[in-house]
This record gives C-alpha cells, structure tokens and sequence, in this order.
C-alpha cells in the first residue's frame, strides 16, 4: 500500500540520491573510517568516532530513502484550478487581508516548493480539507480543536 504520495520529479530525485550514498557515499565513508583506524588508537581517535557517526547518519538516510521509494505513490496533476496534490496553493484566512496571503506547496516533506512557499502535508487538517476545492471557494476545517476558514486564492502546478 502506497503511503507516501510524491511527485515524479521528487521521486526521481530521491532514487538519484539513494544511488548515490549507496555507491559514492559508502566508499567515501569506508575510507574515512579505514584512514581514520590508521591513525591509531581508536577509543581515543576523533577522526575514527566522526566518520562512524557520519556512517550511521548515512545509512539511516539510505533506509528512510529506501522506505520512501518503496511505499511511494506517484501523484500526477488535477484538473486546472482544483486543488490536488503536487499543486501550489495560495490561500487567506478569514478575516486577513489578501497581502497577508500565505503560499504551499501541497504535497509531502521530501518535495521541493517554490521559492517562498511551504510545505503542507495531505494528512494536515487543512490540507486534507483543501484537496478537490477550486479558485474563490471557501474552506472550513478545524485545528487544535478550533474552527478555521481559508479561502483558495489561486492554484498552480507546482
């Protein structure tokens, strides 16, 4: 079952960077750690304990990427205007002005966003409320136990 929903690009990109920690990445930690290990004593050894911890760094990324690619579900565009994920959505809450606009990225934390937008997730209150809405449409949704409304200014491929 497909969990995690991402755009090809950063699907691609995600294999690309899995690729490479799983080639470049464990040569280039082995032969710090083997450099390291000569310098000797390795209890007391700065070198040695930073690139172990570099390495474990390392592979905890490489399961996460491995993880994400595997339970990956490529999400492709709606309909233009409706908000859908992989979408750019500038709304406003009620009562602000439309200068005080706020823009997402409507998608998963891996993504990429345009330059001065966020990341909402699809599982979020309001971005699960947002999905299937168009251009003017208003939006309830509750938070923290509070009753919000937003209204959907514009939607864009992201």
């Amino acid at each position: 079952m497909a969990s995690h929903h991402l755009s090809r690009a950063a699907y691609e990109r995600l294999k690309e960077e899995h690729y490479d920690l799983t080639t470049r990445g464990r040569i280039e930690v082995a032969n710090k750690i083997e450099a390291a290990r000569l310098l000797g004593d390795l209890s007391e050894n700065g070198d040695y304990h930073a690139a172990k911890d570099e390495q474990g760094h390392m592979e905890g990324r490489i399961r996460q990427l491995e993880h994400l690619i595997e339970n990956a579900e490529i999400i492709e565009a709606g309909a233009e205007g409706e908000v859908a994920p992989g979408t750019v959505v500038t709304i406003m809450y009620e009562g602000d002005q439309e200068s005080d606009a706020e823009v997402y990225l409507l998608g998963h934390p891996e993504e990429t966003p345009p330059a001065g937008a966020g990341i909402m997730s699809l599982k979020s209150p309001l971005g699960t409320a947002l999905v299937g809405k168009q251009v003017g449409e208003w939006v309830s949704y509750e938070a923290n136990g509070r009753p919000l409304k937003v209204k959907v200014l514009k939607v864009e491929p992201a």
